[in-house]
């Protein structure tokens, strides 16, 4: 069992930046991928950027150049440094732990934090 707590979220005007953390339990948090989904309202949970536990990275393309994932494997932490944000960045942002199959959807993925709000305002 691996529980997964985010924090970082906020309110934020659009250009400024936030950045999220994930705090993993569990003491094989180094040899495993993760990644960062968000939900906006009325819409289905998507990919955001996920990082391997070699530290390769993949993004989709509407955060590509403005988001970066990242890993601390001595505090069982991944962070999501978000840059220029925009209003269609609002959303819930998890943090998830990769499991098997593909990385850019919700099925590769078996434990999930509750989810913290990015609200980006014009």
């Amino acid at each position: 069992q691996v529980q997964l707590v985010e924090s970082g979220g906020g309110l934020v005007q659009t250009g400024g930046s936030l950045r999220l953390s994930c705090a993993a339990s569990g003491r094989t948090f180094s040899s495993y991928g993760m990644g960062w989904f968000r939900q906006a309202p009325g819409k289905e949970r998507e990919f955001v950027a996920h990082i391997s536990g070699f530290g390769r990275t993949y993004y989709a393309d509407s955060v590509k150049g403005r988001f970066t994932i990242s890993r601390d494997n001595a505090k069982n932490t991944v962070y999501l440094q978000m840059n220029s944000l925009k209003v269609e960045d609002t959303a819930v942002y998890y943090c998830a732990k990769y499991f098997r199959g593909t990385i850019y959807d919700v099925s590769g993925y078996e434990y999930w934090g509750q989810g913290t709000q990015v609200t980006v305002s014009s």
